[in-house]
């Protein structure tokens, strides 16, 4: 049922935002107010004449090039915390446009200074523009905060814009007149401008015609366009209030619902007191149950420390075989160094009877290549003996029997001295 109401509720509310955007998206306040302003150029920093429109539901105001061109040159949109204020300062330059300066400053840091004919047009364009500023903010504050007082937040809308509608029509006839000035102005200037020939008071007079009759023109084509905008503006304001009794008949609703919600509220109350005396019954007996559990938790406990008990015993116990261990491993800890030791010293003498074996087989085969060496001396020397035994037997018989006394030295001989002497000098050899 509270669901139910819930719904209903955001219905209504949205049915009031609606209403309230379609207003606020709608297009019933333009061109409220109209009229020339000399508008700063903001990149050459030159003054341009402007024909400026503001909508005042909107907060937006488009410039226009010439006033009867149909395209938009640009636009200044400004909210509710723009500061819009009269310049104390002349921007312009000219001391005719003294007090005739104003300023707008948008939250997003952007600027705008323009420039109206007469200090009273830029008066009524600033009252116009904070009037404008009032009604953003109703505008903001009823779709913000639709709630029971709806209808107070959409009729200080509808007053709002009334007020800022009595305003924007003092305001045009503030700019009429100064329009009215300016013309004058222009009018005289061409008077008082020197002519290339006569000019006779007929001709001065049709253009004079000709400019007031397009000047009412202009302005009863204004006042056309500004009839059609007051009555769209009523319209517009009757559509509040329509939306401001949905706004008061949706908080009727939801106070109907509030009620409702309150008597559900006082049946779960019930319900609980209900719900609470079981529990209590239940908590008696769970009480009982945990008086049953906390005997059986002492026994468990008293099993539990027998346990701890003759688990310190065990302890105790393994602590004395860990001593144990400890002490056969720092005895097999030093039997495995002795191991090592015996293993290196058996190294070391393996290492050394071979380097001796080594160096025999070494000796032994230096002793070969010297015995080779000697039996090819011998072998030589027996080859010169048999040489100089033939030599000395052919000398024998080619001299007959004369036998020299002299004794023949083989230079072989005196090698084989040397190599006796030298085995001798050599030191013995080890086996």
């Amino acid at each position: 049922m509270a669901s139910n109401g819930a719904s209903a509720r955001e219905g209504d509310t949205q049915s009031s935002l609606e209403k309230i955007k379609r207003q606020l998206a709608s297009n019933s306040g333009r061109n409220l107010l109209q009229g020339p302003l000399l508008k700063r150029s903001e990149t050459l920093r030159k003054w341009n004449e402007r024909w400026v429109i503001l909508d005042p539901t909107t907060g937006k105001m488009d410039y226009k090039i010439r006033r009867n061109e149909p395209t938009v040159k640009g636009t200044i949109i400004f909210d509710a915390n723009s500061t819009i204020t009269i310049s104390p300062v002349n921007f312009h330059g000219l001391p005719k446009y003294d007090g005739c300066c104003f300023y707008i400053g948008t939250p997003q840091k952007k600027d705008y200074f323009l420039c109206a004919e007469t200090p009273g047009a830029a008066r009524a364009w600033v009252s116009t523009l904070h009037a404008t500023q009032l009604v953003l903010k109703a505008h903001k504050e009823s779709v913000n905060s639709l709630s029971g007082n709806g209808s107070a937040k959409l009729g200080t809308v509808a007053t709002v814009v009334a007020a800022a509608n009595s305003t924007t029509l003092e305001a045009s006839k503030e700019i009429e007149a100064a329009m009215q000035i300016a013309m004058r102005n222009a009018l005289g200037a061409m008077m008082n401008r020197p002519t290339d020939g006569p000019m006779d008071d007929l001709t001065v007079m049709k253009e004079t015609l000709g400019v007031k009759d397009e000047e009412l023109q202009n302005l009863a084509r204004d006042l056309r366009a500004r009839d059609s905008t007051i009555k769209e503006i009523a319209e517009k304001l009757s559509e509040t209030a329509e939306a401001a009794e949905a706004a008061a008949s949706a908080a009727h609703t939801m106070d109907e619902q509030r009620r409702v919600a309150c008597v559900e509220i006082e049946c779960l109350a019930k319900d609980s007191e209900k719900q609470l005396d079981s529990s209590m019954l239940k908590l008696r007996e769970s009480e009982e149950k945990v008086m049953v559990l906390s005997k059986e938790i002492d026994q468990l406990i008293k099993q539990r420390d027998s346990a701890l008990h003759e688990a310190q015993l065990w302890r105790s116990e393994l602590a004395k075989a860990r001593e144990r261990v400890v002490i056969l491993e720092g005895a097999v800890v030093r039997a495995e160094e002795k191991v090592r030791v015996s293993e290196a010293d058996a190294e070391a003498r393996i290492k050394e009877a071979a380097q001796k074996e080594a160096a025999a087989l070494k000796e032994k085969l230096e002793l070969l290549a010297y015995v080779n060496m000697l039996q090819a001396q011998l072998q030589r020397q027996q080859v010169d003996t048999k040489q100089v035994f033939e030599e000395k037997i052919e000398s024998c018989s080619d001299n007959g029997n004369t036998v020299p006394r002299t004794k023949h030295v083989d230079p072989s001989e005196d090698n084989v001295d040397k190599a006796c002497g030298s085995a001798k000098s050599r030191p013995s050899w080890r086996w």
